[in-house]
């Protein structure tokens, strides 16, 4: 990368024009900035030792260069880095939670919700990401147009309680006819366990006698998913 100043070859306002990832933004767009050209606008500025894009590289590397990866870390993991205080650190997380709450959004946005795919699309940037277990509900219409989605509850590495009264109750606030249950494995295993299975039918039983469908109950690890509906357990 070409610098104009030699002498001050860590600060990135001494770089030439095109290589600054902030004008380069303005004058070429968002997507022709690399990875770590956007972090290093996060970061602002670098150190004595390190540019803001040297910095924003070594983050990088603590999630193997993989932002879903990356996206996974504390905020004091951030901090390992030397110039990277709790400021930056906070900002960084901030902007990868933003991310994936725009996927979330998107996700919702789908007209219909018909099968285990597009109900994957909404539930893995939802949970797939987390360190803990969450339970959610996704409310639908007679024609799988998607009503509500919430948490339910979350819990600790291995097991969240489940309120199915309360599941019960938001599905008849919404109008919803038909009902998808999702929680994730932050162990990365699919596998539904027998406290899964019996929560899923237990649910199942209580819907029907309100006229309510279990579609489907989702299992989320990483951007891997199991669905109950596919493999015949429902």
């Amino acid at each position: 990368m070409k610098r104009t100043d030699p002498a001050k070859p860590n600060r990135i306002k001494y770089w030439a024009e095109d290589d600054r990832p902030r004008e380069k933004m303005k004058t070429k767009g968002n997507e022709a900035l690399t990875d770590s050209e956007l972090i290093a606008i996060l970061i602002q500025s670098g150190n004595k030792e390190k540019s803001a894009l040297d910095l924003a590289r070594d983050m990088l590397l603590l999630g193997n260069d993989n932002l879903s990866r990356l996206g996974k870390l504390h905020i004091s993991d951030f901090q390992q880095i030397k110039g990277i205080g709790e400021a930056r650190a906070i900002t960084l997380a901030a902007a990868l939670e933003l991310g994936r709450r725009r996927q979330i959004a998107e996700g919702v946005e789908l007209k219909e919700v018909s099968n285990s795919r597009t109900a994957a699309e909404i539930l893995v940037p939802l949970l797939g990401d987390l360190h803990h277990e969450r339970f959610c509900l996704i409310c639908l219409s007679a024609s799988n147009k998607l009503l509500h989605y919430e948490v339910i509850s979350s819990g600790g590495l291995t097991s969240t309680i489940v309120d199915t009264k309360l599941i019960y109750k938001i599905a008849l606030q919404h109008l919803a006819t038909k009902l998808i249950l999702a929680h994730n494995h932050p162990s990365g295993n699919l596998k539904p366990s027998i406290s899964d299975k019996n929560i899923t039918e237990k649910i199942r039983q209580g819907a029907r006698l309100l006229d309510l469908y279990l579609m489907d109950h989702l299992i989320i690890a990483d951007k891997k998913y199991f669905s109950f509906a596919d493999e015949g357990l429902l």
